[in-house]
């Protein structure tokens, strides 16, 4: 077989088999198909799909393309969960520890930020020495001793797919959802996983902006999931207004500590609990949420889950200390508070406009060359629902470069609508299972 026979064959909208699948991927993994003719692969998935048997064989050729981890050494259930990314979602930071500390193995395989959404790796670099770059062996003695382990991808853990997400991002086929849920699924399924549950954003502040094509997505990695032998539950949450108060990277550590503290603000708590949870009833450590939210809520009035979170910092070369001592935290050195117009009920707050504008202060990146300022961000002092008075603050924007103000603040000029009560949203749109 041929590249450009697969490449009309699919721009045709027919079918390709198991082995044609299985070659492509190997053969653009190893260099012999060209990116310019993966490209046109990858449009003419975009235009036409992959169905379910086409869509599980080249999950299963990407999670194949490189190493596939084994951690069958370790007894305890193994259940990952993943976000599709959204404003102020630093859900993974508090939960990871947390669950952990209730006798689940999490292999947390994490990505940094692009454009207006976050990165977990990004923001647990904020803590001095602390290291995302770990091979296999100390990956898996870390896990073995902790129970968790938060960490970038190496190398050679599905190397297909970076390959792959770079030629979709200079080709205009990133929000293709076979592309992004096998792009997901390879990574997720090469952790060798008992279970993984999925947050599955929708809003203004997420790449799907509406419930019909989040639930498509969650749907298909559901079923992805199911075809390998993982269970995967996926939840649809709200992501029209930014979780918690804290936009940034050192920022959203301080807040991701709170929460481990007991003291993170409602709708991030929430969140973590429910995805938590979920996480736990996966590893049958409870058979009901009501069990799990108890036993959650034990490890952190403990502290236990706090604890476990340090000793992690300090076997992935952090300074543990930044658990009780904040300031050790990157910080930035000028701020700029944002004030209200006028008096009211705050009715919404654009996640999309806090994100870009948080990015704009040199907290995200638009490129991938981009670096970050770890202590640049934004905090939200007026959420939906929230009363204010004219002239009292919105927010506090955090950096460290004067050029990158005035971008900032033309973003957020209308990202708070004030006015009367609003109808808020629920936090949790759906839970969606096989």
């Amino acid at each position: 077989m041929t590249a450009v026979e697969l490449i009309e064959k699919k721009r045709d909208g027919e079918a390709l088999t198991a082995n044609e699948i299985r070659w492509l991927i190997d053969s653009f993994t190893l260099g012999t198909v060209t990116d310019y003719q993966m490209a046109a692969i990858t449009m003419a998935v975009f235009l036409n799909g992959l169905n379910a048997e086409e869509l599980a064989v080249w999950t299963d050729a990407m999670m194949h393309s490189g190493d596939v981890l084994d951690f069958d050494r370790i007894t305890k259930p193994k259940i990952d969960k993943h976000s599709t990314g959204g404003v102020g979602d630093k859900v993974s930071i508090p939960l990871v520890p947390m669950v952990a500390a209730c006798g689940v193995a999490i292999p947390m395989i994490s990505g940094r930020g692009l454009g207006h959404t976050g990165g977990t790796l990004d923001k647990l670099e904020c803590i001095p020495g602390f290291t995302t770059d770990l091979d296999a062996g100390r990956f898996t003695s870390i896990l073995e001793q902790y129970g968790l382990v938060m960490a970038g991808q190496s190398e050679t853990l599905v190397p297909a797919d970076r390959k792959l997400y770079a030629l979709r991002d200079a080709t205009g086929t990133v929000p293709s959802i076979p592309l992004i849920a096998s792009s997901i699924m390879s990574k997720k399924l090469a952790e060798d996983l008992d279970g993984l549950v999925l947050d599955v954003k929708v809003g203004n502040g997420a790449f799907m902006k509406n419930e019909t094509s989040a639930r498509q997505l969650a749907e298909t990695m559901i079923g992805i999931g199911s075809a390998h032998g993982t269970t995967t539950v996926a939840y649809l949450t709200c992501m029209n207004e930014p979780l918690g108060r804290e936009v940034g990277n050192a920022n959203e550590i301080v807040e991701s500590i709170a929460v481990l503290r007991g003291e993170g603000p409602d709708d991030l708590t929430e969140i973590t609990m429910v995805l938590a949870g979920e996480m736990l009833l996966l590893g049958g450590i409870d058979s009901s949420l009501e069990a799990a939210r108890r036993r959650l809520a034990g490890v952190i009035e403990s502290g236990a889950a706090l604890d476990l979170f340090g000793q992690v910092i300090e076997a992935q070369g952090g300074n543990r200390e930044v658990i009780n001592d904040l300031s050790l935290l990157p910080s930035a050195s000028h701020t700029f508070l944002l004030k209200a117009p006028t008096s009211g009920v705050v009715r919404s707050v654009h996640a999309l406009a806090v994100g870009r504008a948080a990015m704009r202060l040199g907290a995200g990146r638009e490129t991938k060359e981009d670096a970050i300022d770890p202590g640049a961000g934004i905090t939200l002092h007026a959420k939906t629902g929230e009363s204010v008075e004219a002239g009292a603050p919105l927010a506090t924007l955090a950096f460290n470069d004067h050029d990158r103000v005035e971008g900032a603040l033309a973003l957020l000029k209308d990202a708070w609508e004030i006015g009367e009560a609003p109808t808020i949203q629920p936090l949790i749109i759906d839970r969606i299972s096989a």
